[in-house]
C-alpha cells in the first residue's frame, strides 16, 4: 500500500493545521479533563485523512470481454437509459458510490484509447441520490477499445467531494485497471455500457475497483 499523490499534496498542509490546533488546546486546555479528549480526537482524524488517501496493491486480471469497477464502493444503480452527452442512444448505466472511507483512486474499467474527456460544473447534491448523475459536477472520459467499442467512465463530485482529478486526456493509451484519475472525500462513479452487455452485479453489491467484474462484452 502506498499513499496516494493527492495525499502527498493534501496530508502535510492538514497535518500543519492539526498541530497549530494541538499547540492551542495543549495551552489553553492542558489542565482540563476535555484536553485529553480533543488529543485524542486530533489523533483519529490524522489517521483518517491518511486513511482516505491509501492507494492498495492490486494484481489486475486483464481480459478483453470483461468491464472491470473503476472505483471502490456500493453498487447504487442499475438501469437502462439514454445518455444524451456523449452516446446520446441507449446504454446500461451502473453506479458506485463511494463513501469517504472507501478507497478513491478511480482505474480504467476497460483497456483502449481515451478518445473523449470532458469536465462540466455543476451541484453538490449528496453522490448516492440519483439526481447527481444529472446535476452535479462531473468529469466524463471514455475509452475506446481495439474493436471499436466505447466504455464511458463517469466522475461525480458529492456533498462533500468538491475536486475531481482526472489524469488523462484524448489521445493517451490505458491499460485495463490503469488509474485514470480521483475524487476527494466521498463521490460516485457512474459507467456506461452498451445496451447488450451482460451484467455481472447487483444492486447494493461492494465494488472493487480494478477486480470487481461489471459486465460481459
Amino acid at each position: 500500500m502506498r499513499i496516494h499523490r493527492e495525499g502527498v499534496k493534501i496530508i502535510p498542509i492538514a497535518f500543519f493545521f492539526l498541530a497549530v490546533l494541538d499547540a492551542l488546546v495543549y495551552f489553553f486546555l492542558k489542565e482540563y479533563l476535555i484536553f485529553y479528549f480533543l488529543m485524542v480526537a486530533s489523533l483519529v482524524l490524522a489517521a483518517l485523512i491518511v486513511f482516505f488517501f491509501r492507494v492498495p496493491n492490486r494484481k489486475i486480471e486483464l481480459n478483453e470481454t470483461h468491464v472491470l469497477a473503476p472505483a471502490d464502493g456500493d453498487i447504487v444503480a442499475i438501469e437502462p437509459l439514454y445518455e444524451k452527452d456523449y452516446f446520446k442512444d441507449e446504454r446500461i448505466q451502473v453506479s458506485i458510490f463511494m463513501s469517504p472511507l472507501n478507497v478513491h483512486q478511480n482505474r480504467a474499467p476497460v483497456s483502449g484509447e481515451v478518445v473523449y474527456v470532458h469536465h462540466k460544473n455543476g451541484r453538490f447534491y449528496p453522490a448516492f441520490i440519483a439526481k447527481s448523475s444529472e446535476e452535479n459536477e462531473r468529469c466524463s472520459t471514455v475509452f475506446k477499445m481495439k474493436d471499436g467499442t466505447q466504455i464511458l467512465s463517469r466522475q461525480i463530485a458529492g456533498a462533500v467531494a468538491r475536486r475531481i482529478a482526472n489524469y488523462k486526456k484524448p489521445g493517451d493509451f490505458v491499460v485495463q485497471g490503469q488509474e485514470y484519475g480521483f475524487i476527494r472525500f466521498g463521490s460516485r462513479v457512474d459507467v456506461f455500457l452498451p445496451a447488450d452487455a451482460k451484467i455481472n452485479v447487483s444492486l447494493h453489491q461492494k465494488s472493487i475497483g480494478g477486480k470487481t467484474i461489471l459486465a460481459t462484452l
